[in-house]
């Protein structure tokens, strides 16, 4: 009796113990592709969005390089928040896919281990990773998209001055690109601007020249104490001179309105419900913007939930019918993240024009990838086990 015991406790320490190799097999493949699909979707959306937005950045509103490239750095966090789903989704898929096509689940069924366990190490992946994404928005998010804001207004101000150079020129652009302002530096030491030319092209009808003696940069804009305006018509002809002991020119807060302004990514989750509380009858806070900000309100929380609801769908569709040689991995996942994303794209729409609830529009691409997904697994996991 004794005997057949010790067999038993051995065998239940074997089965246990296969078990934990097991997980760390899965879970080793998942984090493999895991990291290179964050890399190759974070890369994916540097090229098509941000590395557009870094361009801009440099030409149209007069960026130094080392600033525009620290903002894009900064920006990054939110881009993970969108590539964790999609890239939990991708190692789900790909990992399941090679398990099927390698037979390797066709061994573990015959050693009594069915999909429901197989499937345990990865369910626990897209928990983790559902929390490390909250956690990314909710508390690093809302801090680096400040710093950007602030980068961004600090650069625009005060055009990035050379201290030390002599004769040096700055221009700014309108949106379409054209000549707006030419401002000339004779000399910039200390901060400060002597001899200073600017010429105003802002203007279709009037030409406006600025000169001064002595300038300095703020947060406010460019202060010149000292000097005269020259207000020209389109013949050159002189229209009027005026005297000034001081003047600030606040240049490129019109092309940076769009560019820097507020938005709930600044928020976590309990000041955006705070904000949004306290400017509920705040008629600057129009109707629009307010269904805007609710809806992403939810989307906090409901875009790292679709890391499991991700991970759940893509489970049935990896598992590989014996027949099929080739790996439909990476098919599936780009199927899977493009109807996730129109669902998400017209559910949101959808929240912004009132047509459903802002709940509704934040959850309904989470909830439908959910149930289709949990049908699709209940079947294969009750079919095939």
């Amino acid at each position: 009796m004794k005997k057949k015991f010790e067999i038993y406790k051995r065998f239940i320490k074997i089965k246990y113990a296969s078990f934990s190799m097991l997980d760390k097999y899965i879970l080793k493949q998942l984090l493999e592709i895991f990291i290179l699909g964050v890399i190759i979707f974070t890369s994916i959306i540097f090229a098509s969005e941000t590395f557009t937005q870094l361009i801009k950045q440099i030409t149209q509103f007069g960026i130094p390089f080392n600033i525009a490239i620290m903002m894009v750095v900064l920006n990054l966090p939110q881009v993970f928040v969108m590539t964790i789903p999609i890239s939990t989704l991708f190692a789900t898929v790909m990992t399941v896919n090679r398990l099927s096509l390698n037979s390797e689940i066709t061994v573990l069924r015959a050693c009594g281990i069915g999909i429901s366990r197989i499937a345990r190490p990865i369910f626990a992946f897209a928990i983790f990773m559902t929390i490390v994404s909250f956690l990314i928005n909710e508390f690093i998010v809302p801090a680096t998209s400040n710093q950007a804001k602030y980068l961004a207004v600090y650069s625009l101000q005060r055009k990035h001055v050379p201290d030390g150079r002599m004769n040096f020129t700055l221009n700014e652009n309108d949106k379409e690109g054209r000549l707006k302002r030419l401002f000339y530096v004779q000399k910039c030491q200390d901060k400060t601007l002597n001899n200073v030319t600017v010429v105003d092209l802002s203007n279709e009808n009037t030409v406006q020249i600025i000169q001064a003696k002595i300038g300095k940069t703020a947060d406010s804009g460019w202060i010149f104490d000292g000097g005269v305006i020259y207000t020209l018509s389109s013949t050159e002809k002189v229209l009027n001179t005026t005297l000034f002991e001081s003047s600030t020119i606040n240049f490129g807060l019109e092309n940076m309105e769009s560019f820097v302004k507020e938005s709930a990514s600044q928020y976590n989750f309990f000041k955006l419900m705070k904000y949004i509380r306290k400017n509920r009858k705040n008629p600057d806070f129009i109707e629009k913007l307010r269904l805007e900000y609710q809806v992403q309100l939810h989307d906090k929380i409901a875009l790292p939930v679709t890391t499991f609801a991700l991970a759940l769908v893509g489970i049935p569709l990896a598992l590989t019918p014996p027949r099929v040689r080739y790996n439909r991995g990476f098919l599936f996942s780009v199927m899977i993240i493009f109807v996730y994303y129109v669902i998400r794209a017209f559910s949101l729409n959808l929240g912004e024009t009132k047509a459903i609830s802002p709940f509704l529009a934040a959850w309904l691409p989470v909830i439908s990838i959910a149930i289709i997904g949990w049908i699709l697994y209940y079947k294969k996991a009750h079919t095939i086990s």
